[in-house]
Order: structure tokens, then sequence, then C-alpha cells
């Protein structure tokens, strides 16, 4: 009891607190990688060969949290012992204001018909993404449970499967899938804590893990044996429509896609406002229980953000605006994703990975689960690398990281991660719900 007081009270303030400093700390890192990506020999030139600059940058950030420089949230305990907790909201902004606008200056060219033309092996993935999620759950319990049967035990409100069944609701859908499961199977929310941080932990170094691979697509893809033409045609349509709207933008090129961007923001805040407000009041006029909880994603202004924005976008490439591509939308809008990268890097500390370690194999066992019937499936139907990629992290990473991944490829891809995460919104709890039925399955086994 002593050590669990000492610990509350140890203080995790960061070397820089102030979001300004962090800010800027950032915007250096992001400079300084794309400074050295352009060098045209030397060491740099064969780092960024094997080593995405996406990577690098969501890897540093995560570096510099590790050693206390930044972090996404702190304790601080004064000379008295009063203890005051601490955030960044820079993942805040990052996520609700600067990818929505990301994803609608990525979207003005987008032509949607190319984008179903990519045919059904996008879908395919995914769903077989959601699989490797429903079934590597009750796997991992019944692997590393039978090594250490504690870590998979508990009683009541503290058994472990209902932990994790919030982790498959994340996995599956995103934050409200998540909630919908704490609220589903009553787990401890005193413990709460330890399964969210697995969740961060596995997800990102997953994330880490894709984001190596894209740098990698090429070889990936001869080994699978995958037919990358469709991908390439929609990419180089998107590319020659924008050789020919290019032109050196203007203050008023730059001003109309400030004002398209953060318009859009604005509008897809003000209706998620309305739908979210109205959902919640359909989904609790709903019986307690099952029902209620499968339409619990509804309530989400953060899913309706990214569906009106979504429409937007796509409604917006069949207007004149979408020669603004021309002048560097596109452009503007990976600023934004990168910089949304390295948000969501300084949320992992690489130095955490040891607490809850039981807990983090589970997680591990149950994400290698996951890679590998991606990874089996698209070796058997052919699927490219992005495919696998997008389809994993629709699941797993939600509409925040479904884009970047897809972005990374062409920024014209975004869009398919949007959707295919919208989606996962979608059957989140229903999976979820599966996934979890097995895991107590596999728990009391």
């Amino acid at each position: 009891m002593q050590n669990t007081a000492i610990e509350a009270l140890l203080d995790t303030t960061p070397l820089f607190t102030n979001d300004t400093i962090v800010f800027g700390i950032l915007m250096v890192v992001l400079g300084l990688i794309f400074y050295t990506d352009t060098i045209e020999s030397g060491f740099w030139k064969n780092f960024y060969k094997y080593v995405p600059a996406l990577f690098i940058a969501y890897f540093i950030p995560a570096i510099l949290t590790t050693f206390g420089i930044i972090a996404p949230e702190w304790t601080t305990v004064s000379e008295t012992g009063v203890v005051t907790e601490g955030s960044s909201n820079l993942y805040y902004v990052a996520s609700r204001y600067l990818l929505p606008a990301a994803l609608v200056l990525m979207t003005l060219s987008i032509d949607l018909k190319a984008v179903f033309n990519l045919g059904p092996k996008a879908l395919i993935m995914f769903l077989t993404g959601t699989a490797g999620i429903i079934i590597g759950g009750p796997i991992a319990v019944l692997l590393v449970g039978s090594f250490w049967p504690e870590a998979v035990g508990g009683e009541g409100a503290d058994a472990v499967w209902r932990g994790l069944s919030t982790l498959a609701g994340s996995w599956i859908g995103g934050g409200a899938n998540q909630t919908a499961m704490l609220e589903v199977y009553g787990y401890n929310q005193a413990l709460y804590g330890g399964m969210v941080f697995v969740d961060i932990v596995v997800a990102n170094v997953w994330m880490a893990i894709i984001l190596l691979g894209i740098g990698k697509a090429a070889k990936i893809d001869k080994w699978l044996g995958a037919d990358t033409s469709a991908i390439e045609a929609l990419k180089d349509k998107v590319s020659n429509y924008t050789m020919e709207v290019k032109r050196n933008p203007s203050t008023t090129d730059i001003m109309v896609l400030g004002a398209i961007a953060f318009g859009t923001v604005s509008f897809a805040h003000f209706g998620a406002g309305y739908m979210s407000s109205f959902f919640t009041d359909f989904v609790n006029s709903l019986d307690p229980g099952m029902t209620r909880n499968l339409f619990t994603f509804l309530s989400s202004s953060f899913f309706w953000m990214i569906s009106i924005t979504t429409i937007i976008g796509v409604a917006l490439s069949y207007t004149k605006l979408r020669t603004y591509e021309g002048a560097g939308a596109s452009k503007f809008g990976s600023v934004f994703i990168y910089i949304l990268v390295t948000s969501i890097g300084m949320k992992m500390d690489l130095g955490m990975i040891l607490d809850n370690w039981q807990l983090i194999i589970i997680g591990v066992v149950w994400m290698t689960i996951h890679a590998g019937l991606l990874i089996l499936v698209a070796k058997l139907i052919k699927a490219p690398y992005f495919f696998l990629a997008v389809g994993s992290q629709a699941n797993v990473g939600g509409a925040a990281s479904a884009p970047i991944v897809a972005s990374a490829f062409h920024p014209s891809l975004a869009t398919v991660g949007v959707l295919l995460a919208v989606f996962g919104y979608a059957i989140g709890t229903i999976g979820a719900v599966a996934c979890t039925f097995l895991m107590q399955l596999a728990a009391v086994s």
C-alpha cells in the first residue's frame, strides 16, 4: 500500500509543459526531417531509403517523451505535497482541427469513381483485420493464460476479459465503441487506465511497424504477388490532373485554401455538435443493454466530424474548387497530417512498456494474430500492401490513423482510409461483443 502511495505521488513533469514551446519543438523536428530527406547523397540518402520520413516524424516525439522532455500528460508534486495533473492539448487540436482540414484538402481532387474502381480488396482486407481482432483476443487469452493464469484471471468487475473488451472495441471501431464496452461489461474503472495504456502502447507500436513497411512496399507487393495497377492508375490520374492545374499559388489562393479547410472544420464541428446531441438523445431513449450500445458510436462528435468533413470534401471535388489542387491543396493537407503524426508520437512513452508487462504480452500476441491473418489473406488474394496497411489501421487506429497511413502512399488515397475507418465505427461494438464472448470462454476454460 505504501508503494502505491509513493507511485501516486511520483512527479512526472516533463522539461517543457508549455504547448507553444512543445509545438515549436515538434515543428523543428519536422523541418529537420524534411531537410535531411532532400539530401541526395551520403548517410541521409541511404537512411531514408529504408526508413520513411513519416516513421521518423512519429518516432522522434516518442523518444522525447520517453526521456521526459515533453509529455502528453503528467503529474506535478509541489514541495508541500500538493498534486496537480497537467496535460498537453496538441493532440486534441491536431485531431479535431488539423485532421479535418487535411482531409478536405486532400479530397478536393479525388476521383471517387476511380476510388471505387480499386475493387473489393480494400474491403476484404478491412474485414480480415476485423476478423483478426475478433479471433486474436481469445487466442491471446488462451496462450498467455497457459503460461501466466493470473494475467487473464480476476473475478467480477476485476475480470481481465472485461477489460480486454474495451481493447476490442477500440481496435475494431474507436473511442466510442471502447466506451460502450466499458459500460456493457462493467469493468472496474479503477483498473481501466491499465487497459488504455496497453491500447496506446500496442496500437502505436503496430502503427510504427506499418509505417516502416511503407518504405519497402514495392518489395512486399512483389512477395505478395500483388497487382497494384488500379492504385497506380489512381495515383497517376490525380498526379496528371495536378500537373494540368498546377500554378504558383498567390496570396489569394492560399487564403481560399484556408477558407475551404477551416470553413469545413467549422461547419463539421457545428454539424457534429447537433448530430451527436440528437443521437445521444436517441441512444438514451433506447432500452438499456446491447441494442443501446450497438448505436453508441452515433453519439460520438468525432465520428460525425469526420463523416461531415468527408462528405464536404467529396462534394467539393465535383466543383471548380478542385482546381485548387494546383495551388497546393494536398501539400497543405500533408503538412497538417505530419503535425498530427508528431502529436500521436508524443503519446508514446517507450520506457513504460515494461509496466503491466503481462497485459502488454496479451496485446502483442493479439496484434500478431491480427497481422498474421492479414498477411495470409493478402497473400492468398494478392492484395497490395496498401490495402493491408490501411485495412489494419482502419480497425486499430480508426479515423485518426487510417488516413495518415493511406496518405503516406499518396495524398489522393487518404479518402480510402477515412471511408474504411467510418465503416469500422459502425461495426465496432457488435464485433467487440463477439470477441469478448470468446475471450470470456477462453478465460474460464
